[in-house]
């Protein structure tokens, strides 16, 4: 008897003891982090090791050697062994804790023990995430060992002087990466085993209890009967879900199949639906509180409060959701839609009537932030008021619908089921994002081995010559080309550690600021072709070609390009100041978006003249100056520019 797994496994029958063992050793794992989060914290050489051998046996349950094919003897053969080796690595530092800190040498179980972690974390990264991450994990080990004194010392004739070292024993890296806070065990696998997990968790739960379905359709009840409602529910819908899913795609594949067909039926091409999805969706990503799992880690790497940079994020956040909502408005006044019949849409009373005990989990968590609780424990009591207010609201529909013992029996075991299902959900989500981090340790801790931070910023200032802007647009390219092969949290962390001391030390960027352009930037690899992952999730979901999808929405997503830019050029939108300066960046930052929507779709309240859009683009790269007269006249000419097109559209409105 077999069954399918679920959608993060693999599309291959796993047999009921397997299902029942990913099962056991993922409610194990949530269990295991609450009582971490919320009864009692435990030291990093406790949380992150174990945590770490939990993921890599659920990893090696999910995702066979086989692929998409069986286990047969010989697959079972490699994946016990590689499961026995997880139960290794979660063991074998707490359970060591005491040798390992009073060893002045490391032992030489310690260092097999070291390289049986780093292979072991490489092939789950392989399963989990695919060959990218694998394959930067490698090269950077091999770096290390090309050296005149390393492992692999005629490795440092093929590269540039610039990157050379002295080259690093198997002994001194194993060391570094499993025996210290610098490497697998660092900073990033940290996050995840605290922060991230909790809040993937508390995602899970939301899911599971219907969260997800009641934001869409409050999102279409709000925006339904206007032009494009579905598009603009879609834009809606995925902010309200970017406080619940921790990816892209698993905002496209929620939202989208809902959305999209509505979309296409209104009038939208099937590119141009799956492509507004995209935009959308990528968006979650940067949308407070959760900000995917990227807020966890600047505040981590750059030690400022979690709860500023969620404050410091909403506006930016705002204003690429108003960007893509603006487009999408355009493309349905120039296509002539109208929205869906009040008769098809949800009331919004009836919607709040049903949820409304889903806003109560985000009420207490954005309140506890506020209140100053660490966000761990702030994850574990959201938890908490998810399962109260699922059991209130199962309680009054019990008592309405009269009472039974029966009843109550049927209440508590559905209840059970549903806890254990978002247990085990939320650490099936959790695999992909910890074995990231796990892999991005390896980046780490060879970076702060070899120097090669350093050395980049000075190839870096190099190459742009000391100019600023081109050594942003060096970031773009690296984000894109990274995210070919990485999860969005993992192109940030690499991104971060190789050109985040460059922006900052050389080029005068703010810490704060480098590391929101950098993690903005790491999402384009959602929406920009040739790999598109987002896009091709919603070319999948609206039948059409996934290249002309991702190019659609590569076109709505622009802001995730352009308001990082402004961030570095007008840094007061993020770091504050005179409240008359606030207020004329927030101007002239929303007035540039409009120009640059105008000027894309050569259309605003009426269809805009070939001229009036070339005039519109000087205007917009003036706002972006650093100079406040050429912001005045930039300013000045957009809003020429956009008063003549309303003028424009006044005279067509009037009667002949």
């Amino acid at each position: 008897m077999t069954e399918t797994a679920g959608p993060e496994a693999p599309a291959v029958d796993q047999p009921r003891p397997v299902l029942r063992a990913i099962a056991i050793v993922g409610i194990a794992l949530s269990l295991f982090q609450l009582y971490a989060a919320g009864i009692q914290p435990l030291g990093l050489f406790f949380q992150r090791p174990i945590h770490l051998g939990f993921i890599l046996v659920l990893c090696f349950l999910i995702y066979p050697v086989t692929g998409k094919r069986p286990r047969g003897v010989l697959g079972w053969a490699v994946d016990g062994v590689l499961i026995l080796c997880g139960v290794l690595v979660g063991a074998w530092v707490p359970s060591n804790i005491d040798s390992i800190a009073n060893a002045i040498i490391p032992r030489d179980i310690d260092v097999a023990v070291g390289v049986i972690t780093a292979l072991v974390v490489l092939e789950a990264a392989r399963r989990a995430i695919g060959l990218g991450m694998t394959v930067i994990g490698a090269v950077f080990i091999l770096y290390a060992f090309a050296g005149r004194r390393g492992e692999l010392p005629w490795l440092a004739d093929l590269m540039p002087g610039i990157l050379n070292h002295r080259g690093y024993t198997l002994d001194r890296l194993a060391s570094q990466l499993t025996l210290g806070a610098e490497g697998i065990y660092g900073i990033p696998l940290g996050v995840a085993a605290t922060f991230i997990f909790v809040f993937v968790l508390f995602g899970a739960f939301l899911e599971v209890t219907g969260a997800g379905r009641f934001f869409i359709e409050l999102a279409y009840a709000a925006t339904g009967r206007q032009r494009g409602g579905p598009a603009k529910a879609a834009v809606i819908a995925s902010a309200g879900m970017g406080s619940i899913s921790g990816s892209a795609i698993a905002n496209v594949v929620t939202t989208g199949a809902f959305t999209i067909p509505l979309m296409k039926r209104l009038g939208y091409r099937p590119a141009q639906a799956g492509g507004i999805e995209a935009a959308a969706s990528t968006g979650g990503q940067i949308m407070p509180p959760l900000m995917g799992a990227g807020a966890f880690l600047m505040s981590e790497f750059t030690r400022v409060p979690y709860i500023d940079i969620v404050l410091v994020s909403i506006f930016p956040a705002f204003l690429y959701f108003g960007a893509v909502y603006l487009l999408v408005h355009i493309a349905a006044v120039k296509q002539g839609m109208k929205g869906i019949p009040a008769s098809e849409l949800p009331q919004v009373r009836a919607v709040l009537a049903e949820g409304w005990h889903f806003l109560l989990p985000l009420v207490a968590l954005v309140w506890l932030l506020v209140v100053g609780y660490s966000p761990m424990r702030v994850g574990f009591y959201a938890i908490i008021a998810v399962i109260a207010a699922a059991v209130l609201r199962a309680l009054m529909r019990f008592v309405l619908d009269g009472p039974t013992l029966d009843g109550l029996v049927a209440l508590a075991k559905a209840g059970v089921a549903k806890t254990l299902e978002a247990l085990e959900l939320g650490a099936r989500n959790a695999v992909a994002v910890s074995m990231a981090c796990a892999v991005a340790g390896i980046v780490v801790g060879v970076v702060g081995l070899t120097g090669l931070g350093l050395k980049f910023s000075a190839m870096m200032l190099a190459f742009s010559g000391g100019n600023l802007f081109l050594a942003l647009i060096m970031v773009v390219f690296a984000s894109l080309v990274l995210g070919m092969g990485l999860p969005v949290t993992a192109a940030y962390i690499v991104l971060i550690i190789l050109v985040g001391p460059a922006l900052t030390n050389e080029f005068g960027v703010p810490l704060l600021i480098s590391h929101l352009v950098v993690f903005w930037w790491s999402q384009d690899s959602n929406v920009t072709p040739p790999v598109a992952l987002a896009g091709f999730a919603g070319a999948a979901i609206a039948n059409a070609s996934p290249m002309e999808t991702s190019v659609q929405a590569w076109k709505y997503a622009k802001g995730l390009y352009l308001i990082p830019l402004f961030m570095v050029y007008n840094p007061s939108i993020i770091e504050g100041g005179p409240l008359p300066l606030v207020l004329w960046n927030g101007f002239i930052v929303i007035l540039a978006l409009v120009a640059f929507a105008a000027a894309l779709e050569a259309f605003l309240f009426a269809p805009m003249a070939l001229w009036q859009r070339l005039l519109l683009v000087p205007g917009v790269v003036a706002i972006f100056w650093r100079s406040l007269p050429l912001e005045v006249a930039g300013a000045a000419l957009i809003v020429l520019l956009l008063a003549m097109n309303w003028r424009a559209a006044r005279r067509l409105a009037q009667p002949a």
